[in-house]
Formats: C-alpha cells, sequence, structure tokens
C-alpha cells in the first residue's frame, strides 16, 4: 500500500475517537463609565472567559479519556470536551499522574465514535513515520501533521503554560510531527492507527522539535484507574541526584553512577523523608545507591525509571556506598497515594 494511503487510513482510524478540550474560568468583566455619567461604582457582571484548549483521546465504550495533566491543572477552570461533531460533554476528572504528566477523564461517550487502539512505544524506532493529531493553537480542530520518530528515551523541564509550573518528563518520544499549543493530550500514532503517544510539549523557538509521552506510562495508569479506582505509585522517600562522571569528579566522589542522596537547598527539606519506606529502612543523607533489584542506577536508568516497574508492597533490595563501603538493604515500599 502507498505511503500516503496509510496515513490516510491512520487517520480515519483514530480520528472518532479525539475530543477537543476547551478551558473557561469565571471572571468578573467592569463595565467602563461613559462620559458625564452620575458618579457611583461601575457595573460588573461575571462571564466565562476562555484560557486555553487542549486535545484527548477517548479510550473505553464508557467515556474514559486520556490527555496530559498540564491541560486540566487549574481546580477553578470549567472543562468541555468537543467530539468530532462539535457535540459538547462535561468533564470529570478521575485521576491525574504528576510524574508523568497524564490525567484520566470521563466524559459522556458521543453518539458516534471509537475507542482509540493503544499500541507499543517500546518497539518504536528512529526513523518511523508518526502522526499527531490534536486541536492546535486551541482553534483549528482534528489537526493532523505527519513526521517521524526523531529520537527516543529525551529528558526534558516543561513549562505549564497556564501556571507557569516546572515538571521534568523522562522517556519522551522526540518528533518531528507539528506538535503546536493545543494539541497537548492528543494521540501521536503510528501507520496502524495504534497509539504510542501522548503529545505533550513543544520546543519554543526551534522548528520541528516535539514531544509525546510513552503510551505505556498512560497504560499503567488506566489500570489502576479500573482496578483500584486511583492511581497507585510505589513511595521511597528519597531526594537524589544520578551521577556521572562530572559530578563523580566535583564532590570527589569514589564512583561516577548511582543515586546520591541530598536534599535541596530548601528551607525545611529533607534527604530523606521521615516516616517512609527509606528512613525506616536506614537509609541516610549523603548515601549512595548504586543498583535496586540488581540493576545499575545511571542516567539512562534512572531510580525513577526502576521503580516505575514495582508494585506498592513489593520488597527491593538496594546496593549502596556508604563511607567507602557498600551495603544490601531490602525494603517494602510504601503506595504513595497520588492527589486525583
Amino acid at each position: 500500500m502507498p505511503h500516503e494511503e496509510k496515513i490516510v487510513e491512520a487517520v480515519e482510524r483514530i480520528l472518532p475517537s479525539v475530543v477537543s478540550i476547551t478551558i473557561t474560568k469565571a471572571a468578573n468583566v467592569f463595565e467602563p463609565e461613559l462620559p458625564f455619567r452620575d458618579i457611583r461604582p461601575p457595573n460588573t457582571s461575571t462571564e466565562e472567559v476562555r484560557l486555553g484548549g487542549g486535545s484527548g483521546f477517548i479510550v473505553s465504550e464508557e467515556g474514559l479519556v486520556l490527555t496530559n495533566r498540564h491541560v486540566i491543572t487549574d481546580p477553578d477552570a470549567h472543562y468541555v470536551a468537543f467530539d468530532q461533531n462539535g457535540i459538547p460533554s462535561e468533564v470529570r476528572i478521575l485521576a491525574q499522574d504528576p510524574i508523568h504528566d497524564v490525567a484520566i477523564l470521563k466524559i459522556t461517550p458521543p453518539k458516534k465514535f471509537s475507542v482509540a487502539k493503544l499500541g507499543n512505544s517500546q518497539e518504536l524506532k528512529l526513523g518511523q513515520t508518526v502522526i499527531a493529531i490534536g486541536n492546535a493553537l486551541g482553534e483549528f480542530e482534528s489537526s493532523v501533521s505527519t513526521g517521524v520518530v526523531s529520537g527516543l528515551s529525551r529528558l526534558i523541564t516543561a513549562i505549564n503554560d497556564i501556571s507557569g509550573t516546572q515538571e521534568r518528563l523522562r522517556g519522551l518520544i522526540q518528533t518531528d510531527a507539528a506538535i503546536n499549543p493545543g494539541n497537548s493530550g492528543g494521540p501521536l500514532v503510528n501507520l496502524s492507527g495504534e497509539v504510542i503517544g501522548i503529545n505533550s510539549a513543544v520546543i519554543f523557538g526551534a522548528q520541528n522539535i516535539g514531544f509525546a509521552i510513552p503510551i505505556e506510562k498512560a497504560r499503567r495508569d488506566l489500570h489502576d484507574i479500573k482496578r483500584f479506582g486511583r492511581i497507585r505509585r510505589p513511595f521511597l522517600g528519597i531526594r537524589y541526584i544520578i551521577l556521572n562522571k562530572e559530578l563523580g569528579a566535583r564532590f570527589r566522589l569514589p564512583v561516577d553512577y548511582g543515586a546520591l542522596v541530598v536534599r535541596e537547598q530548601m528551607p525545611d527539606d529533607h534527604a530523606v523523608v521521615p516516616g517512609s519506606a527509606a528512613a525506616l529502612a536506614g537509609i541516610h543523607e549523603g548515601d549512595i545507591v548504586l543498583s535496586c533489584n540488581g540493576r545499575t542506577i545511571t542516567e539512562k536508568e534512572t531510580m525513577e525509571d526502576i521503580l516505575e516497574t514495582i508494585t506498592p508492597g513489593e520488597k527491593i533490595m538496594l546496593v549502596i556506598l556508604r563511607d567507602q563501603e557498600k551495603h544490601s538493604i531490602a525494603i517494602e515500599l510504601k503506595e504513595w497515594k497520588v492527589k486525583n
């Protein structure tokens, strides 16, 4: 089948599952005074002001929708999802995953829709064709752009346009398919029409550099919501920096890999959270966690990446370096209950 036909078929397959999300908020509007009007307080009224827009896609017959967490961060805003026919549906926020910038919503399923098929981002290859779909700039619904996988396992610091907060996102898919503001939360799909990522971020000032969250991150969240009614994450309870050759030399450490347990430069901060699994196991500030469950901790495979494979309640085995000596520590991880 010609390449162009594959793209068209993939778009036709995924498009009925894509929704546009509008963000509005009540604001006071002051009526300007006219010349020669009697002096009196100006009239005010409350109106819904549009703040922006995003995208999402339906992943269940019941109307579950995947999108980005940063699309729905304002607790005082009003969110409405529009299907491909422009029919609105009220949005209920079921869960938010602040680590991976994923949110799960619930809408009333439209009369005509299809459930997006989730693919496998772990099989992606550089140069593979991908398609990004979303509500570009919050104005152009169902915009389609194509490109290739430009990079894998990228790490970026992203800034939320609305709140201005920063977050570190790991393991992202880089693509040159146009991902514009408003595309956030829309699907990144392969030529089979399967979702392999969630459009998430762009680099301002650059051309053809966009990022998507691998669909495996969201798949785990969906599983938790359906089984437990919440997103579950294991909580170790340490703050750390990942070591490399440069940091190892700067701090004159005996190793150039692992996670150095250290507090951030903030008042009342802790390197080891009091009462956490790490604190109960006796981990101290200054310890270097070399491995977890036999997997060496490096910049390419961080502590966070390894904990992604762990279920709350499981035991892990850490090897730490303290005062030039290695120690093995078994820890049972507690559950960190993510606020929904």
